[in-house]
């Protein structure tokens, strides 16, 4: 069930955001106006009689809205749908936006097909059979939540009516649906620790173009199981940005053509409202530009900011941009570039199959799977290890997705010997740090020196989630060095 307080806490985190001064939608969308004073915003028809209203999908007031079109519901943000009982209704869904869309309405049997493409339509049609108060809403996962949700208001006596042939013809609702067989075609989403671009040379500030493409794939969560990601550049996290303090970022954004959902990109290093989400929101097929200023240096994490933006963030959209100081930073050996996450599935951990997601697990804040760099256990394979030779500096640029959870990071039988804490590079770092905390759209850059051979794991101390795929492992190579570590290895050794 919806729960108001919910609704208005998420809205007003947009707005803070600024989404709110979002381009208007579609052109296909009339302009949204304020809602009506008065609740009676259609005429009342005798019984029998039909009523008509378009609804055309798009963004208003920082949220994903249906807006009225035509008659007295014209430009009307979720319109009051007033019509007396026994009326026979026509339910127009126009999609103005590009996403994918529908129109349900549970109570009175009413389920549209699902409607993508801008200018779409589709219609459904029902007699108002019973006096009540009914929500219609958008059915696409996260999509009510984001604000797509009004009411249908039939007035009139409770005295029986004409059956509902909407009603007789709904299928009954599954309990529980059926998991798909895991999907051949699903690609490695990781994105390897080592996909990251080198240390900028010295120089001037420059303008710096970065070309990012929103795609929705088909990727391997774990063996045997596959999910549909929403990413930037096909990978989780995405690319890792490098650009010098006082450099000017040309932002482009491409939403593929056969992406279901609408998607846009907040940078956290930008100074300016939403962090660029106010011009990126991007219809499938769509392109949009902005460009900034990188006024502050630091490790900054950038992410879709598209309604119910905890969803997008959830199914793999966000990563990290590196701002440098002038000067740079101080060499090391080997860099790698690490993102937690966590994803909410409708199936219980370790579920082989195509596996969906579950909103109301989002809202609950109880995932499934906790995630490097996209995957269950992703940065443990032989594919996307992290390598080293003993004697060499590490460091790792580091961040937190989320969308909900603070990270206690920690590498197993290391000690950090800087920590930037909160990715502040013009502070002095912590220095001898076992475990540092780094919150939900943080990042924390870590420097080390690996000084003996072996496997080092790479964790969230709160070791519970290690059970949910939370893992990765640095490989360091070389000669023993007894004098800093000498022992046999036991049988059933732990770590």
């Amino acid at each position: 069930m919806f729960r108001p307080s919910r609704f208005v806490l998420f809205t007003l985190i947009l707005i803070a955001l600024g989404l709110a001064a979002c381009r208007p939608a579609a052109a296909s969308a009339p302009t949204p106006t304020a809602p009506a004073a008065v609740a009676d915003i259609a005429a009342h028809p005798g019984s029998g009689d039909e009523v008509a209203f378009t609804l055309v999908t798009g963004f208003a007031e920082g949220r994903m809205v249906f807006i009225g079109q035509g008659g007295a519901i014209d430009g009307r943000v979720n319109p009051d749908l007033h019509v007396p009982q026994g009326a026979h209704v026509t339910l127009t869904l126009v999609n103005g936006d590009g996403a994918l869309h529908n129109l349900y309405i549970d109570e009175l049997g009413v389920h549209s097909a699902d409607l993508a493409g801008q200018g779409n339509r589709t219609e459904v049609t029902f007699v108002a059979d019973r006096p009540g108060t009914f929500a219609y809403y958008c059915a696409i996962p996260g999509h009510r939540q984001a604000g797509m949700e009004g009411k249908l208001i039939i007035t009139g006596s409770s005295a029986p009516a004409a059956e509902n042939p909407s009603r007789q013809a709904a299928a009954p609702a599954l309990a529980t649906p059926q998991v798909a067989p895991a999907d051949p075609q699903a690609v490695d989403i990781v994105r390897d620790p080592t996909d990251l671009p080198a240390p900028l040379p010295p120089r001037d500030p420059q303008k710096v173009v970065v070309n990012l493409e929103t795609t929705e794939v088909s990727g391997r969560l774990a063996d045997g199981t596959t999910y549909r990601y929403w990413t930037f550049n096909g990978k989780v996290p995405g690319p890792f940005l490098r650009v010098r303090v006082g450099d000017t970022v040309e932002v482009h954004l491409k939403n593929r053509a056969d992406s279901l959902m609408a998607h846009s990109v907040d940078f956290h290093a930008v100074t300016g409202p939403g962090g660029g989400a106010v011009a990126t929101q991007t219809q499938p097929g769509g392109e949009t530009m902005f460009t900034f200023k990188a006024l502050n240096p630091g490790l900054y994490v950038y992410h879709c900011a598209t309604p119910m933006v905890a969803e997008h963030i959830a199914n793999g959209m966000y990563g990290l941009i590196l701002v440098e100081p002038e000067g740079g930073l101080p060499p090391v050996d080997r860099e790698f570039y690490v993102m937690q996450g966590e994803l909410y599935t409708a199936q219980p951990f370790g579920t082989s199959g195509h596996l969906s997601e579950d909103v109301n697990k989002l809202l609950a804040e109880q995932p499934e799977y906790f995630v490097f760099n996209g995957a269950s256990l992703g940065l443990t394979s032989d594919a996307h290890q992290m390598h080293a030779r003993v004697g060499e500096t590490i460091r790792i640029f580091f961040g937190v997705g989320g969308p909900n959870f603070t990270s206690s990071f920690h590498v197993i039988g290391e000690i950090f010997d800087r920590v930037y804490d909160q990715a502040s590079l013009t502070s002095a770092p912590l220095t001898n740090v076992q475990t540092t905390l780094v919150p939900p759209g943080g990042a924390a850059m870590v420097e080390f020196k690996v000084e003996v051979p072996g496997r080092y794991i790479l964790v969230d101390h709160a070791l519970s989630r290690l059970q949910r795929g939370l893992a990765g492992y640095l490989i360091v190579e070389g000669e023993p060095n007894p004098e800093i570590f000498s022992a046999t290895p036991a049988a059933g050794g732990g770590h």
